[in-house]
């Protein structure tokens, strides 16, 4: 990795906003967040672009936002998170024999095992958007975090899948491009959220992220240092405000206001005597709501949704004794008031609010704090597991020297010998899943390269 650290810029299209925000690594490893725009978003729904003029307009204005909160910036290419119904991941197998069974392995074995899994089947309309690894085996040998440097005959992984639409894929790609904007990677966003927002232990104890967002709820579930699943339930924050709208009988308006200011998660914590008043339309008088009724209203959506998280959880094994690292809520709907009660009840697992700030410099925007921007700025952290990934494929190995005297008694000299090439950049463990490379797989975005997989 070079002294001189690249500007990336993430880009989160989401259903009720757009986010553009772009970072540099300083010395000590932490974001520096040197541009920031926001974007009402009118052309998303569920996660999935579908007018694609509403889009580029909303891009465009998060990006006017973050040119203006730093003039000095350019923007060229971004890193984009995707989300939607369309969504879908399997598991699969693959295996590779060896050529020289006598040498250690190397990346290039590793890689060539990865690239063998975009040759999977998948459905007629889909595409594969991420490989990831899971627990490697060499020969006999079981649940390997980073077969590099291992001796055998074969080399084999488990791999987790994630598939999507190609015209939900094409839309992103076209409304970013039409912004004047170049997409240099798609990341599904619960992976996205869940770099912002876990750590290392998390991943080793096994934890859930939760990301609560407008159009959708995204899950990702860890186990073992093993990304075991992940999910895009149709739900999120705008279908709640919906509820409000259509049982109290109010504008939508008035309903995200009401759900923000007053809502919770748990309608026996509300009070039985306690009232919004609204004003009423052309003239009419005003009206009272009840908190109560609100609060039940926003429980019935958000019970719905964790009994998918339940669902989600029980297909993969994994009950609630199993995840010590418990829920992380996160994302715009996290911030829900007793949403960390009603998780625990309906999951039985231990929950907590995700801040995505952990990896932040300390002179970030304090409204980079809030959930809602978890997507973002783990697509920032996604695109430099990608820089230095790349930078060690560079320069693959970094020659060890050392110095001794010649066995001549009478050599003056010291002699330069070396020992051995050290490998500095070869895979991180399993517990870093955001180092999975997709080279080239951009291209399969583009309208014209629509051909089958």
């Amino acid at each position: 990795m070079t002294n001189e650290q690249p500007i990336i810029v993430g880009l989160d299209i989401g259903t009720t906003k757009i986010a553009a925000i772009a970072g540099k690594k300083n010395e000590f490893g932490k974001l520096e967040i040197l541009g920031f725009g926001l974007a009402s978003s009118n052309g998303v729904q569920h996660g999935m672009v579908l007018n694609i003029d509403q889009t580029i307009r909303a891009i465009e204005t998060a990006l006017k936002n973050c040119y203006e909160s730093n003039p000095g910036l350019e923007i060229n290419e971004v890193y984009v998170g995707i989300a939607g119904h369309h969504i879908k991941s399997l598991q699969t197998r693959g295996d590779i024999v060896r050529r020289s069974t006598d040498d250690e392995i190397k990346q290039v074995e590793i890689d060539q095992l990865i690239a063998d899994q975009y040759k999977t089947y998948i459905p007629a309309g889909d595409q594969i958007i991420d490989v990831i690894p899971q627990e490697y085996t060499v020969d006999n040998i079981q649940n390997i975090a980073d077969p590099i440097g291992y001796t055998g005959v074969k080399i084999g992984a488990n791999f987790h899948i994630i598939t999507g639409d190609k015209n939900a894929i094409r839309n992103i790609n076209r409304s970013v491009e039409k912004a004047g904007l170049r997409v240099k990677d798609l990341m599904l966003q619960p992976l996205a959220s869940s770099a912002a927002v876990m750590s290392d232990q998390d991943i080793e104890a096994g934890i859930a992220i939760l990301d609560i967002g407008g159009g959708t709820t995204d899950l990702a579930v860890f186990y073992e240092g093993i990304l075991k699943h992940t999910a895009v339930i149709p739900f999120g924050g705008e279908n709640i405000t919906n509820d409000i709208k259509l049982g109290l009988g109010v504008l939508k308006t008035q309903a995200e206001l009401m759900k923000v200011q007053y809502g919770s998660a748990l309608a026996d914590a509300a009070q039985n005597n306690a009232f919004i008043k609204i004003p009423g339309l052309r003239g009419l008088p005003s009206r009272e709501i009840s908190v109560k009724n609100l609060a039940s209203i926003i429980q019935a959506r958000m019970s719905e949704i964790l009994a998918f998280v339940t669902f989600h959880l029980k297909q993969v094994g994994l009950d609630n004794k199993m995840l010590n690292g418990g829920i992380v809520l996160t994302g715009g709907g996290s911030q829900l008031k007793h949403l960390i009660q009603l998780t625990e009840y309906a999951t039985g697992l231990n929950a907590r609010i995700g801040y995505p700030n952990e990896h932040l410099a300390a002179s970030h925007i304090e409204e980079l704090e809030k959930p809602m921007y978890s997507t973002c700025i783990g697509l920032i952290l996604k695109g430099y597991n990608v820089y230095e990934n790349n930078q060690n494929r560079l320069n693959p190995e970094e020659k060890r020297v050392v110095y001794r005297r010649p066995a001549a008694a009478d050599a003056a000299d010291t002699e330069q010998v070396v020992i051995s090439a050290v490998p500095v950049g070869g895979r991180k463990t399993l517990g870093d899943f955001m180092n999975s490379i997709k080279d080239g797989l951009i291209d399969l975005f583009k309208e014209e390269g629509d051909r089958s997989l």
